[in-house]
């Protein structure tokens, strides 16, 4: 069996990557359960309309650093004060089966991923301008003028980063950025090698009716 992809999506606060990632698994990429969308664990606490166990997995500092030195996640990084990880048990065992599967991302986690595992694919989403993300974030109304600046300030290092990644979308159409970023999964599930099964059996019904059977 064929191991699945695995996808390591980084963008700034406020670039829509929620948004993004729920357009692409409901659409053909996520066609009957060939993509999962890791949750992760984190340290800080849930906003109003967080579910534990959909958007995040919410632990306190004590159970993180507990799975940390057990060395039960795959990457792991304090980001604003506060601890996110993935679990090892939520992508190898999928990755296993054949299944594809997309991470939500810091930086400093999807470089820990590409250092142990450079066959990962690593994908940047920008906003078009520092103006147009400082717009979304007030917008949106969850910070105040200082927590956006850090905010901001945040983005700039990631974006800097950006020699990391293989791959950069930048989101100021999103129905653009949602095909942009089925493009590139389909266009992994499209290589040989990881049709080699389906095309000798088709050779094989060829060679079969060449044969005359």
């Amino acid at each position: 069996m064929r191991r699945g992809e695995l996808f390591l999506l980084t963008a700034p606060s406020g670039t829509g990557k929620d948004t993004l990632i729920d357009r692409v698994l409901t659409g053909e990429a996520g066609r009957d359960g060939a993509l999962w969308h890791s949750i992760s664990y984190t340290t800080r606490q849930p906003r109003s309309d967080e579910v534990n166990g959909e958007h995040y997995y919410f632990v306190d500092r004590k159970t993180f650093e507990a799975m940390t030195s057990k060395g039960e996640f795959l990457e792991w990084a304090d980001y604003n004060d506060n601890y996110y990880g993935t679990s090892v048990r939520e992508v190898v065992p999928r990755l296993e089966r054949g299944i594809d599967v997309i991470l939500d991302i810091e930086v400093q986690g999807a470089q820990q991923i590409l250092e142990k595992r450079p066959e990962s694919h690593g994908i940047l989403v920008l906003p078009p301008s520092y103006e147009a993300l400082r717009e979304r974030l007030q917008r949106r109304g969850e910070d105040d003028d200082s927590q956006i600046a850090e905010r901001l300030a945040v983005s700039l290092w990631e974006i800097e980063r950006y020699e990391l990644f293989g791959y950069a979308i930048i989101n100021d159409d999103l129905d653009l950025a949602v095909l942009a970023l089925t493009a590139i999964i389909l266009e992994k599930r499209l290589r040989r090698d990881r049709q080699v099964h389906r095309i000798e059996t088709i050779l094989q019904g060829f060679r079969s009716a060449a044969r005359g059977e």
